[in-house]
């Protein structure tokens, strides 16, 4: 099930999450991210220690990628008495996250030339009714 306990985020993570964070992803969504595309179903515990995030950062970061629908959880029966452990996994394939992610700026991208063409007629047009 988890990873090596000594799992970390290498230089390159670091990076990747720079990259995801400076195109509009939170950073404990980005962190959390770059830690499941390693590819293990891991607990909220596992990913608070990878990722070097505290549990209510973690907890808000997993609810938005749920909500997103690229993670899902899973609940794990505990041979001790208490709640089931819950763990998470990608629920779709690193590519698909990142193509989301690249529609998501092409629309963002596409609606501000819009405005900036929006903007270029309403000029043009009180120079006109001048």
């Amino acid at each position: 099930m988890g990873p090596d306990t000594m799992m970390h985020l290498s230089d390159t993570d670091i990076q990747i999450i720079d990259v995801l964070s400076d195109i509009g992803l939170k950073s404990g969504e980005s962190r959390i991210l770059v830690v499941l595309f390693k590819g293990y179903d891991l607990t909220s515990r596992e990913l608070e220690r990878i990722s070097d995030l505290r549990q209510p950062e973690v907890s808000i970061a997993i609810n938005q990628l749920i909500k997103r629908k690229w993670v899902w959880v899973t609940s794990h029966i505990t041979e001790k008495k208490g709640r089931p452990v819950k763990v998470y996994s990608l629920s779709r394939t690193i590519d698909d996250i990142l193509d989301e992610i690249k529609g998501d700026i092409e629309g963002d991208y596409r609606k501000k030339i819009e405005i900036i063409e929006r903007v270029r007629v309403m000029v043009k047009e009180a120079k006109e009714s001048e």
